[in-house]
């Protein structure tokens, strides 16, 4: 593997561990005593300072061991964690970010020194001066596995730590000397105590160490995470009982337990090994040896010692412990083959592209399969459809992501935002795992920062406000999200103050859009704000109140093939809805012929197809309703919407959709059935056409525009207002 390459590795796995951190600490600041997550930052800034050190990020893992130090502190119970020390943290984690991505891989070293003399400060302020610089002095001695313990620390009553077998192996056709594992091993002991380490070399290169440690298996796994070395790394934690299995008999559990502290333990060889190594009988011999004896239980019945009987039982259950420990091996193995790789984006990309081109030839195939009438390509080509679909299926699901990946970046968004504005607010979310497209995903991240801290600094009071309207000092906003038919849901609700109908309307008049007797609804008043330019604001913050924003974070939506709606009441709190497409790449539609022209309605909005005749229209006095078993639906003709030439014929065919609880018809002249749409972006010409969210090329290489509905349901439902 290259430099270049292994240090992407580590930089992959630092943003991950990073963001990891985060949210540790976040959710330290409602638990701070749950000893877990203190060991889950712990083992983060550890496995950074590790990995940094051997890729060559001296500068990083220097930085980084010193607030690994601190919080070693907190694990002792030597230091509580306080709101200063979280801050600082959060602080630190920024800082080994922009390490991360300067180009140097030191970032600016003052703001480090300022950290790192705030965390020390905070240390001196719980401790006491004198005793503060003894501990964060002393810190990294205590870590050392080969400081001197005092005779009286009482060692004897702690709980006695895991004891780990680590199998090292040289990949095949390498030779690693011992030497090369040293920088390995240096920070192994940093976690504990290497009791034994063997060295095998018989048909293939090997270590065997026993570790004595109070860390968890995943901490012993990290320190090989980031190895150049060809080995093959095995951890597996070992139960004291069963640790003479691994050295040999051992009678007195007192023996044991003084082996393992002086280090004597080692694995006992057997008496036929030794013979072999040594060259004095051959291997082919012992086994012809070992063939002729007879089986223990065998001798026992021959000797008269137990009953035949005993015998069977006893093999029964032996053979019963076989099988369970097989079964339990088989599920392990299970378990590592469903481990994750990493793939980077661009790959996952290039392969959705593939896929969607994929798609549209076995469309092309089918349409020349069909004309032919030939049952053996028919065969072929329904065949070659059902492996299409499968492959599709499959790698759009791959690129779905659970969309509380985004909502965890927004804690602390919420939490320094709130600390700058002087107000307290919680954040909840709900719907975490909802899964979503990751380009959507990626998308929707500026989208929602904008709105929280709209919600942050317009919606949510400050606590005297609040307490003077009977209401907690704490604010709250929830994030959100839940599937809904074929598209995701995002919900964000506040209970602030809320948005003046009023205030809004008057502004709207000030600024020209919209007349002073102009009749709206309260949800065409709440969308004004999605104007350019347009703020209730009295004051201009750091935050927001310069009137830009919204109309960006509308049209982003927009872009998404989404759409966003304002529900608010004054006093009581704002919700804003957003609602997405699942995915951008490929989607089921139903495609429909006007004229000489091909569109593509996405399937998840259609709910039924029906009829529409000439008498039905001479029933309806021209107006566009139609009577669909009593209720009476609008429609929007697309031969009249995008000027298409020719007459209609007699009998046209209405694809009833439904959105938010609302159907409208969109007329065409043929409904041609369900066709799989590989969604392509619009030229910056028709990219702003009414009514169009994108392209798909058709199985005989023509193009079909996608049908943007939500579009057109704004448009019919404003008409039908508009005409009372």
């Amino acid at each position: 593997m290259s430099d270049d390459m292994t240090t992407q590795v580590f930089k992959e796995e630092a943003y991950e561990l990073l963001g990891e951190l985060e949210t540790s600490l976040l959710e330290l600041e409602d638990v701070p005593d749950d000893m877990d997550i203190i060991n889950r930052v712990f083992r983060a800034l550890h496995t950074i300072k590790g990995s940094g050190s051997m890729f060559g990020f001296e500068a990083i893992a220097e930085f980084t061991h010193e607030v690994e130090t601190v919080f070693d502190m907190v694990r002792n119970g030597e230091l509580p964690i306080s709101k200063p020390l979280l801050t600082l943290s959060l602080s630190a984690r920024d800082h080994i970010y922009s390490m991360l991505e300067s180009a140097s891989g030191e970032g600016d070293s003052s703001v480090g020194n300022g950290i790192l003399d705030g965390l020390r400060d905070v240390a001196a302020g719980a401790l006491g001066e004198e005793e503060a610089e003894d501990d964060v002095s002393t810190a990294e001695a205590e870590l050392d596995p080969a400081a001197d313990a005092p005779e009286d620390d009482k060692s004897e009553d702690l709980p006695l730590r895991s004891l780990y077998q680590i199998i090292i192996k040289v990949s095949a056709g390498n030779d690693v000397e011992e030497e090369s594992l040293d920088s390995l091993l240096q920070e192994l002991e940093r976690l504990g105590d290497i009791r034994s380490k063997n060295l095998h070399k018989e048909k293939e290169t090997w270590w065997d160490i026993v570790f004595e440690s109070d860390a968890d298996s995943m901490s012993v796994e990290e320190i090989f995470f980031f190895t150049d070395i060809p080995v093959s790394v095995n951890v597996r934690e070992v139960a004291r009982e069963d640790f003479a299995d691994l050295f040999g008999a051992v009678d007195d559990a007192d023996d044991l337990d003084e082996m393992i502290k002086t280090g004597e333990a080692c694995p006992v060889k057997k008496l036929g090994e030794i013979l072999v190594e040594r060259g004095d009988v051959p291997s082919e011999t012992i086994d012809a040896v070992l063939a002729d004896q007879k089986p223990l239980g065998e001798l026992l019945a021959e000797k008269g010692v137990v009953s035949k009987e005993k015998i069977n039982s006893a093999l029964a259950e032996q053979n019963a412990a076989k099988e369970f420990k097989t079964a339990s091996r088989k599920t392990r193995n299970k378990v590592d083959a469903a481990s994750s790789i990493r793939v980077s984006a661009e790959k996952l990309d290039y392969l959705v592209d593939l896929v969607g081109e994929l798609v549209i030839v076995q469309a092309q195939i089918s349409q020349v399969v069909s004309s032919k009438a030939d049952p053996s390509l028919t065969a072929l080509s329904e065949e070659l459809e059902r492996l299409s679909d499968e492959l599709r299926d499959s790698t759009l699901g791959i690129r779905m992501l659970p969309i509380g990946t985004t909502f965890s970046k927004f804690r602390r968004l919420v939490r320094d935002l709130s600390e700058d504005l002087g107000k307290e607010i919680d954040l909840h979310t709900n719907g975490a795992e909802t899964e979503l497209d990751k380009t959507v995903i990626e998308r929707l991240g500026d989208p929602l920062v904008h709105l929280l801290r709209n919600s942050i600094d317009h919606g949510i009071e400050d606590p005297e406000t609040r307490s003077a309207k009977g209401k907690s000092r704490r604010g709250s906003i929830t994030l959100s999200a839940e599937h809904s038919g074929g598209d995701v849901m995002i919900l964000i609700e506040d209970d602030g103050k809320g948005m003046s109908k009023e205030a809004i309307r008057s502004k709207a008049v000030e600024k020209g859009l919209i007349s002073a007797d102009q009749d709206l609804s309260d949800k065409e008043i709440f969308n004004l704000i999605f104007e350019p330019g347009f703020s209730t604001a009295k004051s201009v913050t750091n935050v927001s109140g310069r009137g830009v924003g919204m109309d960006v974070v509308k049209r982003a939506i927009d872009t998404l093939r989404g759409s966003i709606d304002i529900n608010s009441k004054e006093g009581r709190g704002t919700v804003i809805t957003i609602r997405l497409p699942l995915t951008l790449a490929i989607i089921d539609g139903l495609q429909v012929r006007v004229g000489d022209d091909y569109f593509v309605i996405p399937l998840s909005l259609v709910e039924e197809c029906v009829e529409l005749t000439n008498k039905d229209v001479e029933e309806a006095n021209g107006q566009q309703f139609v009577n669909l078993r009593g209720e009476i639906v609008p429609y929007i003709r697309i031969r009249e919407w995008f000027e298409v030439e020719g007459d209609s014929p007699p009998i046209e065919q209405i694809v009833i959709t439904g959105l938010d609880g609302s159907r409208i018809g969109v007329v065409v002249d043929t409904v041609i059935g369900e066709h799989q749409t590989v969604i392509k972006s619009l030229g910056r010409v028709y990219r702003d056409v009414e009514g169009i969210s994108g392209a798909t090329i058709k199985g005989d290489g023509t193009l079909a525009l996608i049908l943007d509905i939500p579009k057109l349901f704004r448009t019919v439902l404003a008409e039908v207002k508009a005409a009372g």
